[in-house]
Parts: C-alpha cells; structure tokens; sequence
C-alpha cells in the first residue's frame, strides 16, 4: 500500500504524476492512431475495442489533471504524451503493415525478367499498355499485402532500379491473386479457392 505521506508528497504531485499522465497519454493517443487507420482500412471490428480502451485511458488521464489543475508539470506531460503518442501510433501501423496496396510500376527498361522475378515470387502481375514521353511502354499493375512490400520494392530495384513506382492503399480486396507467407506455402494462391493460374 502506497502511504498517504507519500501521495502528498511534491515527488508524488510533481513527478509521479506527470509520469502517469505522460504514459497514459502515449496509449491512448497511439491507440486512436491505430483506430483511426484501422477505421481507413475497413477494421470495423478492431476499431470500436480500440475506441473503448482509448477512451477509459484518456479519463484516468484527465482526472488526474483536474485533481492536479495547478500543477504546469501536468500539462506538459499531457502535451508531450500527445505528440509521442503520435509518432508510436504511426511506428505500430508501420510494423503491423496491415492492409493491402495497389503498386503501379513504370519501368525504364525491359520488363521481361522483373515480370518474371515478381510472378516467381508469388506476386500477380497484370500489364498494361501505355504510351509515355519515351514512346509504348508496359506498365505493371498488382496489388499485394503491405508487408510483401519491402520485398517487391528489392525486386523492382533489382532489376529497373530507375522504374517509376506508385502505391497506394486499398480498402477492400476480394477474389485478388495474393499469396499466402512463405512458411505456410511455395506457391501463390487465390485468397478464396485453390491454386489458380498466374494471370
């Protein structure tokens, strides 16, 4: 049991406090981070649990502001908690890489060994014609999982490291040619059924 001297101590107020507020801020704003883009990416369900959970730390931290209202040390923390709270939201979402993005590739130079490369990997490769400053082209259309990215990225980089590449997130994906972590299969299959043939 914490002694009632020590709650009423100024390191208790001055440093304890603060601390508390300073933590529970990082949570629940990291939280609503997390919430927010899961809400972007169709979470639905992830994101009203995620709701509650910020909400109740938020409370505990704003109560112990108001029992602390003239203590500056307080609100500082409460600040700085926000911003952290920001970056660590971000930092969760970038190592979960959850969702899934469309990649649209430009390449400078012949495509005929990345195209190869990706669809040996297990990625869906689609083309396109297109017609550029350079003349006709073949552009590469394919969504995959977010974090397969990094992986496709080293892929493009190997071999058209000057390609011109766009992503950006989809919301919803189904009956999409996506394969499943190299620990579970070899091979690529349709997210719904059976192995399909690489379009």
């Amino acid at each position: 049991m914490v002694s009632e001297a020590f709650l009423n101590s100024w390191v208790f107020s001055w440093c304890v406090v603060p601390l508390l507020i300073f933590v529970a801020r990082i949570m629940d704003v990291s939280i609503g981070t997390l919430r927010v883009i899961f809400v972007a990416k169709g979470y639905r369900i992830y994101a009203p649990i995620l709701g509650f959970f910020e909400v109740i730390i938020w409370l505990l931290a704003i109560r112990q502001i108001l029992n602390h209202i003239n203590n500056p040390m307080c609100y500082l923390a409460y600040g700085l908690g926000f911003g952290v709270g920001n970056y660590v939201g971000i930092r969760l979402d970038e190592r979960l890489s959850l969702g899934t993005v469309l990649v649209r590739i430009v390449p400078k130079l012949d495509t005929t060994n990345l195209i190869a490369h990706l669809r040996e990997s297990g990625f869906g490769v689609s083309l396109v014609d297109i017609e550029g400053m350079s003349g006709k082209l073949k552009m590469i259309l394919t969504v995959t999982k977010r974090k397969d990215l990094k992986e496709m990225m080293q892929i493009i980089q190997l071999h058209n490291p000057n390609a011109f590449v766009t992503v950006e997130d989809v919301k919803t994906a189904k009956e999409g040619y996506f394969r499943l972590p190299p620990e579970k299969t070899g091979s690529p299959l349709w997210i719904f059924g059976g192995p399909q043939n690489q379009k």
